[in-house]
């Protein structure tokens, strides 16, 4: 059976080791250092390491789309179900239209590393109900090319696919 035809010509992995990569500390607010691995915006996804401080709590959000959390260590928990708290080895689902307020312990005695997949936008409320802003693939690009040019720092590396474009022809 003769291989498929391809529609990109790859000629290497497209891959990063986390370990060679910087993180961008307070990437997104302070407390949390973000290490961005795969950014789409035309497709809205994302893959970030994401390092959280004890204390943080991030703004009450809503997902448009899935969430995959893998908790890499520390511990955390959404104020809407403390009983559940994530731990280390802890993977999550989040279906689109969940709402939730993501929150590391102030007494937690170490930063809780996490990875994640999301699809999608956040939708941000303040403790009133107020809309905030939004986080997606494309806010994350701006925010680190902002924190490049401010900070003075290397750009960050990760891997996005090719844009959309129109195909060769008349």
């Amino acid at each position: 059976m003769p291989l498929p035809v391809l529609i990109h010509d790859q000629d290497q992995l497209l891959t990063l080791n986390s370990n060679d990569q910087p993180v961008f500390h307070d990437a997104i607010m302070p407390g949390v250092d973000v290490q961005p691995l795969f950014l789409d915006p035309a497709n809205g996804v994302w893959v970030l390491r994401v390092i959280f401080h004890p204390g943080v709590v991030l703004p009450t959000h809503y997902h448009t789309g899935t969430v995959h959390l893998w908790t890499q260590s520390g511990s955390w928990h959404y104020l809407e179900y403390p009983d559940q708290p994530q731990t280390k080895g802890s993977y999550l689902f989040e279906p689109g239209g969940s709402v939730h307020t993501f929150n590391v312990p102030a007494e937690n005695t170490e930063p809780t590393e996490t990875l994640m997949v999301v699809s999608g936008t956040n939708v941000n409320f303040d403790a009133d109900g107020n809309f905030l802003g939004m986080l997606d693939a494309n806010s994350i690009m701006l925010a680190l090319d902002g924190l490049v040019r401010e900070r003075g720092l290397d750009p960050a590396r990760y891997i996005t696919p090719p844009q959309s474009a129109y195909s060769a022809g008349a």
